[in-house]
């Protein structure tokens, strides 16, 4: 049997795929319905032209790779073991890559987005399972992103905790009126708010006068990460906040927002520039994440100093680098990187709901049920714990985003490995060995996870006993 085309193809002899006796259910709607389809790729453009054209929706899937949920972890991870952890971040952004990649590639073969793949394949019984835990983790992703909005809204301009969630509401809205006047115009201001985290940052990574042979030795991964139980709850929770749960729901549907010949060369075409799209905007994450880390490092590591919470790296940024601005960068970085993670998780809200359920409701009521879904559990969490406790709060939302991971995971690379749900554009054999490694990866510390902090090894073993 020979494979299907190359992964990432540039003008491979293939057919149509996906039969439709290859799933469940026929497909009934498409995904995302109001920008489905919506911004022209003529096939006479160029290159670099057509590449331009298919930009955008990885820098929207990029941004869930750098919100604070992300700064919990990677500040947490510095302050208190160094560059060691950057090891985690690489690995966690490359799995990033791949599995982003799949995702394009699910939408643009199958015409489903991931939640309506799952729906269309597993009974009801189950795919009402799959909703639940994905709920859960944009809960636990909002957690993060609205706490860190708030957070930083608290920093700059002294807004009490409990309003700044309120405010992040106000999001509905703005993705309400973007997407009306187009959804080029939603990828404008995602990528406008990554650069300006970006360059906060490169500015913070100049301040802070980074060892840069430390840091180059802390890409290299150790087992020492494994064997202490405080470091790899860490790591779990930078795996967590890296590779998302509703970022593969999120990327299986924008891609679709792109017209363009629906030929086998078209979506082989489409499949090579969004992943080409993808994979630029997650280096860029790569970045923000891992100086995020080493700013954490390079400030806080090698004094001694603990940061337990995003305010106390706030606090102590200035006074520690000697830099006034310092600490303001910091906290306009972290408002643009939860207005920007808010934006897109609503939008993930969206395609889960109608992609397991198939609810249709107007637009706005539509996001408004799918925003308070994640604001309600935040203003209750805001409300008990208030300023003390965040940091933990976030570090925890990340890893029940990585405990919830394998159950998008696994459909995933089940489903792009299929030949005959997606033809001559199944996975070749070196991609599904990666894929299958990556799933059994975010399987295995899971369960180390899950055996060191609950005690499921010692459950077994009594109850075999």
């Amino acid at each position: 049997m020979t494979e299907g085309p190359p992964f990432l193809p540039g003008s491979p002899q293939a057919q149509e795929p996906a039969p439709r006796a290859a799933w469940r259910l026929p497909q009934t709607a498409v995904s995302l319905p109001e920008a489905h389809n919506t911004i022209l790729v003529p096939h006479t453009l160029g290159f670099w032209r057509k590449l331009l054209a298919f930009s955008g929706p990885g820098y929207l899937v990029a941004v869930g790779y750098m919100d604070p949920g992300n700064w919990a972890t990677d500040l947490a991870g510095g302050s208190q073991f160094g560059y060691t952890l950057l090891s985690v971040i690489l690995l966690s952004n490359l799995m990033a890559i791949l599995l982003q990649a799949l995702c394009a590639r699910l939408g643009i073969v199958t015409g489903r987005d991931l939640a309506q793949a799952c729906r269309d394949h597993y009974s009801r019984r189950v795919s009402f399972v799959l909703w639940v835990l994905c709920e859960i983790a944009i809960c636990a992703c909002d957690l993060a992103e609205v706490i860190g909005s708030a957070v930083a809204l608290n920093l700059l301009f002294g807004l009490p905790l409990i309003w700044g969630v309120c405010v992040t509401a106000i999001d509905v809205l703005a993705v309400l009126y973007l997407q009306n006047k187009g959804f080029r115009y939603i990828e404008a201001l995602v990528i406008t708010l990554m650069l300006t985290i970006g360059g906060c940052f490169f500015a913070e990574i100049l301040f802070s006068r980074p060892d840069m042979v430390a840091v180059a030795g802390g890409f290299l991964p150790t087992f020492e990460i494994v064997r202490r139980p405080e470091m790899l709850y860490i790591a779990i929770g930078i795996l967590g906040a890296t590779v998302m749960p509703h970022n593969l729901y999120l990327h299986s549907s924008i891609v679709q927002t792109r017209k363009y010949e629906r030929t086998a060369g078209g979506k082989a075409e489409a499949i090579k520039f969004a992943t080409i799209d993808s994979t630029i905007a997650l280096m860029f994450a790569l970045f923000i994440n891992g100086a995020i880390l080493v700013v954490s490092a390079a400030t806080f590591y090698g004094r001694g100093q603990e940061v337990a919470e995003i305010q106390d790296a706030y606090r102590l940024l200035s006074p520690t680098l000697g830099v006034p601005i310092a600490s303001t960068l910091f906290a306009l970085a972290l408002l643009a990187s939860g207005q920007n993670s808010t934006l897109t998780g609503t939008l993930a809200g969206q395609i889960v709901m109608e992609g397991f359920l198939r609810i249709r409701l107007r637009p706005w009521l539509r996001r408004l049920i799918t925003r308070l879904i994640a604001i309600v559990p935040a203003v209750l969490v805001t409300a008990f714990y208030g300023e003390h406790g965040t940091a933990a709060l976030l570090v925890l939302s990340q890893v029940i985003l990585s405990l919830q991971l394998s159950f998008a995971v696994v459909p995933l690379v089940a489903f792009t490995s299929s030949r005959t749900k997606m033809g001559a554009f199944v996975n070749p054999v070196w991609v599904k060995v990666l894929a299958w490694t990556t799933a059994g990866l975010i399987v295995s510390l899971n369960t180390k996870y899950l055996s060191d902090y609950f005690g499921i090894t010692a459950w077994i073993i009594g109850l075999l006993g």
